[in-house]
């Protein structure tokens, strides 16, 4: 590989704009905690504050899966309904008494193999990324309907117990979903920061053609992001049977925007190339705190919807001005 090709998309990762950036982020955080605390009396009690964590963890896997896919110019819409496939899948494995560990494993792997069918449909294909994943997302949506029957999927009193730790537990009195997404982080954070394959999701997000001349398996790496991003979303499904203790066919409804916005919120460009895992950790608290901030001044949930639509538009609307 071309070393002034290879270091490129890192240097553009780290530059004086993206640094402001992520400063600017943090000062927004700190002053939404801020505001929210002086506002409302209940935002700063423990188990607010525990709320808001677990919160951050759930939307943050499944935010770090969408960043790989966001890197590279593309877009995983499927994930909200990959995630309700494996709570229905996983419910039922559970109630058949198979060992959670076995049903992790499975769950995982579920949310991978999806992962991996819209990479084939959009390097093979050629299929356009949003019309594949859009396929996905309905085709996997009317599965977990099909396997519930339409109905949740009741875990027995003695499975919701053995099983509730993952999702409610805590160890060193931090919740569990928590240290599974700091890990979830700290991979991907070395991951595309000190490897040859994050550098390659980079340099295939900046410039497709350029990567490939510069002896990058564009195809393949364009396929191992969807891949990342089905087996997030499986993981994050196997919280969410633990937390709820029910396979409910509609969880995950809507994540896929929330993944999105966490990623663009983060500063990771929907051109592709540019954006990291920090920026996805903050953008994921200060999306998961505003949410509990309305929630705690009584804002519709539908009124929400509109805050983070008008994120989305407004952060694609600056990197457009950018580029310019």
């Amino acid at each position: 590989m071309n070393a002034d090709i290879e270091h490129l998309p890192v240097a553009k990762q780290f530059s004086v704009l993206n640094l402001f950036r992520s400063y600017g982020l943090i000062w927004a955080l700190v002053l939404l905690c801020l505001v929210a605390s002086l506002t409302s009396s209940h935002f700063l009690q423990l188990a607010n504050l525990v709320n808001v964590l677990r919160q951050v963890a759930l939307s943050g896997i499944a935010g770090v899966g969408l960043t790989f896919v966001i890197l590279t110019a593309g877009i995983d819409i499927s994930v909200g309904a990959i995630v309700g496939v494996v709570v229905v899948v996983g419910a039922t494995l559970l109630n058949m008494n198979l060992p959670f560990w076995a049903v992790i494993l499975l769950g995982a792997g579920l949310g991978a193999c999806f992962g991996m069918l819209n990479g084939l449909g959009v390097i093979v294909g050629k299929v356009p990324p949003f019309i594949m994943t859009l396929g996905m997302m309905v085709m996997a949506r009317g599965l977990a309907f099909t396997l519930s029957q339409g109905q949740p999927v009741a875990l027995g009193d003695e499975v919701a117990d053995a099983v509730s730790w993952l999702g409610n537990g805590n160890l060193l009195a931090i919740p569990v979903p928590v240290w599974i997404f700091a890990a979830v982080c700290a991979i991907a954070f070395v991951v595309l920061r000190y490897t040859p394959y994050g550098r390659a999701i980079y340099a295939v997000g900046s410039n497709p053609e350029a990567a490939r001349l510069s002896g990058i398996n564009v195809r393949l790496t364009i396929f191992s992001v969807y891949l990342v991003s089905g087996l997030l979303a499986g993981i994050t499904g196997l919280i969410f049977i633990s937390r709820l203790t029910v396979g409910e066919p509609t969880a995950g409804t809507g994540m896929e925007l929330e993944a999105i916005t966490i990623a663009v919120i983060g500063g990771t460009s929907l051109f592709g190339g540019e954006g990291g895992i920090v920026g996805t950790i903050i953008g994921a608290a200060i999306l998961v705190v505003l949410a509990n901030f309305m929630n705690l001044m009584g804002v519709s949930p539908f009124s929400q919807q509109i805050v983070k639509g008008a994120i989305i538009i407004c952060a694609v609307l600056f990197e457009m001005r950018k580029k310019k």
